[in-house]
């Protein structure tokens, strides 16, 4: 495994080497130039890349994250905010990036995480993602307009209209009087015709 390192702090650096995958090969990278560089000659390389966000330019950090996922969409990308901001948080997953992790993560946990990453999930816990999603909704008024649902069955829009509101699998099933289990193939149906990944990109594009 190839990761590719951006981070500036030498206390965390000398803590991600501690914990990183054994067998891993970690190329660090200093600067955001620099990063795009080692990026823009062998992309293809590098399994991930890590990102920390220290405080001093959290807000530049963040945007350069969206930018490096916009640029090279096929990189899994982590990132690692040295504070707690859900703004942050949203603008990063809302924008593809695949997880983000306390940079004192454990070991153990690292792994788990890169395990979730690999079979296609978002780390960032699934509470978490919940509770970005229904910060972010809007007036039950607002999703009913939006074209982008036109391809849905009436009961697929149904379903993504429950996710738009934070609803969970189980909330979704015992409201629409259902199982689980066709709650999720609704979502498997809704989530290929919309072309999102996950519950948090489909609950972006319903409330627009």
């Amino acid at each position: 495994m190839k990761i590719l390192c951006w981070n500036s702090d030498d206390t965390i650096w000398q803590h991600w080497l501690k914990i990183m995958p054994s067998q891993s090969d970690v190329v660090r990278v200093v600067s955001r130039e620099h990063a795009m560089a080692e990026l823009s000659r062998q992309a293809s390389a590098f399994n991930y890349c890590f990102v920390f966000l220290d405080d001093e330019n959290f807000s530049e950090m963040v945007e350069s994250v969206v930018e490096i996922k916009a640029q090279f969409s096929d990189l899994k990308l982590v990132a690692f905010p040295n504070r707690s901001s859900q703004a942050a948080a949203l603008r990063m997953l809302s924008n593809g990036i695949n997880g983000q992790c306390n940079p004192y993560i454990a070991q153990e946990q690292l792994l788990l995480v890169l395990s979730v990453i690999d079979s296609g999930e978002i780390w960032g816990g699934k509470v978490f993602i919940q509770q970005l999603i229904k910060q972010t909704a809007k007036r039950d008024h607002a999703f009913t307009d939006n074209t982008a649902l036109e391809v849905l069955s009436d009961r697929e829009k149904d379903v993504a209209l429950f996710v738009a509101k934070g609803f969970t699998n189980k909330q979704i099933a015992f409201e629409m009087d259902i199982v689980e289990r066709t709650v999720k193939a609704h979502l498997t149906a809704i989530f290929k015709k919309l072309h999102v990944k996950d519950r948090l990109a489909l609950a972006l594009l319903v409330q627009g």
